[in-house]
């Protein structure tokens, strides 16, 4: 292979990588980067699924095909998302890549140029075309009559949808298990979940300049209609998980929210309490707490405390230092009780805004919510108990890239 197509090829892993159609999708980009190196620097050699077990998803050395499905299950995705990528945002790209089923082998070749099909001139005499004119003229009065009975057949069978609509978890087998297993506290119920983001207390204007709320600031305007962009992307993330589930969402910002709204109601709080102030008022998690940091040269600054460290843990979780380029973060996941002890509450909290949205992606996505729920020993379609969890997360241009479990607690059966 030449230097030049080398090039080419790597150009075009590197669009598939950064499309919108792979964006949310860390362990498949993962996965096409390893494969995408594997076919240029070994050109010819197949790929083993216990290299892609071990080296891409981390799995033990006694790794096992027969009982662990994760690497056949990601590239059944891998392909559905290239598939897509090349059906839309990528139908002009130059090069193509893709995997062919029964192989882990990737392939990387030019898009072929079809030829242009050519129209053949030919002399037609009068008569012939009143003819054939006649003709389409017949094919177009049923195309027409045809198209309005289908139309009208679509029309009734949306309404027919409309009318028969199932309850709702009723058509939730369509998610994935892990899905289910995990959400399944939030699908009972008579009444949707709230989810509930955070939105600071802010003083200033947006034009002159604003900053927190402080306890000192007694008087002057304060504005409470921001949140974060973690938070923003957090939501449309439930939203398209809950609609899986088959189940709606009912969404108020933290400073709205009221302790009558969360009584017989399963709650979702996107954000930590630093903002999310109305999680001061209602039961939280008491193993990874967020708190200020009291004294040195990182005084003031979020950071969630390790209240019990096992051996071997850190006690303190903190962000890159706030004068730097944000490229580390840690979040908390925390499932716990409600208000009401046959409601549950789930915490999805970063010390910044960026660790809040990998918090949700984590929780929105099969294959890390199966990670976790192996961490929490929950087996498949499984009671999940209360537990609290810490994530770290590595963040490249605002974006979260890459999501760690470091810290697991659960609730003892």
């Amino acid at each position: 292979m030449s230097s030049a197509e080398r090039e080419q090829y790597a150009a075009a892993v590197h669009s598939l990588v950064h499309s919108q159609t792979l964006h949310s999708s860390e362990s498949l980009c993962k996965l096409l980067r390893y494969l995408a190196d594997h076919a240029l620097q070994n050109p010819g050699t197949p790929v083993k699924e216990y290299q892609i077990a071990t080296e891409v998803f981390a799995r033990a050395a006694d790794f096992d095909s027969h009982l662990d499905s994760t690497v056949r299950v990601q590239a059944g995705r891998l392909r559905v998302k290239l598939a897509e990528y090349y059906a839309s945002e990528g139908a002009q790209d130059p090069v193509i890549v893709e995997l062919p089923r029964g192989s882990y082998s990737l392939t990387l070749h030019p898009r072929p140029v079809l030829p242009k099909p050519e129209i053949k001139q030919s002399a037609t005499t009068p008569s012939r075309a009143r003819q054939v004119l006649r003709n389409w003229s017949v094919a177009v009065l049923v195309l027409s009559a045809l198209l309005a009975a289908g139309v009208a057949a679509l029309v009734g069978t949306w309404e027919n949808r409309a009318r028969n609509k199932p309850l709702a978890g009723s058509q939730a087998h369509s998610a994935p298990v892990a899905f289910r297993t995990f959400w399944r506290g939030f699908l009972s119920g008579p009444e949707e979940p709230w989810v509930i983001f955070s939105n600071a207390a802010f003083v200033g204007r947006p034009e002159t300049g604003m900053r927190y709320r402080q306890p000192s600031d007694s008087s002057g305007l304060i504005l409470d209609h921001y949140t974060g962009v973690g938070e923003v992307i957090a939501v449309h993330e439930l939203d398209r998980v809950f609609h899986l589930l088959n189940r709606d969402l009912r969404v108020k910002r933290g400073s709205l929210f009221s302790l009558d709204d969360a009584k017989k109601n399963n709650l979702i709080f996107v954000g930590s309490p630093a903002e999310n102030l109305t999680l001061l008022d209602l039961p939280v998690n008491h193993e990874f707490v967020f708190r200020r940091i009291t004294s040195g040269a990182r005084k003031g600054e979020l950071a969630i405390f390790n209240v019990h460290p096992s051996t071997g843990e850190s006690e303190l979780f903190n962000a890159s230092p706030s004068n730097v380029p944000l490229s580390d973060d840690y979040a908390v996941i925390a499932l716990v009780p409600g208000l009401d002890p046959s409601q549950a509450a789930l915490i999805l909290a970063g010390t910044t805004t960026i660790g809040t949205q990998a918090a949700v992606e984590f929780v929105c996505q099969e294959d890390s919510v199966l990670k976790l729920l192996a961490r929490l020993r929950v087996p498949p379609r499984g009671d999940l108990k209360p537990f609290e969890a810490v994530l770290h997360v590595k963040v490249a241009r605002g974006v979260p890239v890459e999501t760690e479990l470091v810290a697991v607690r659960s609730e003892t059966p």
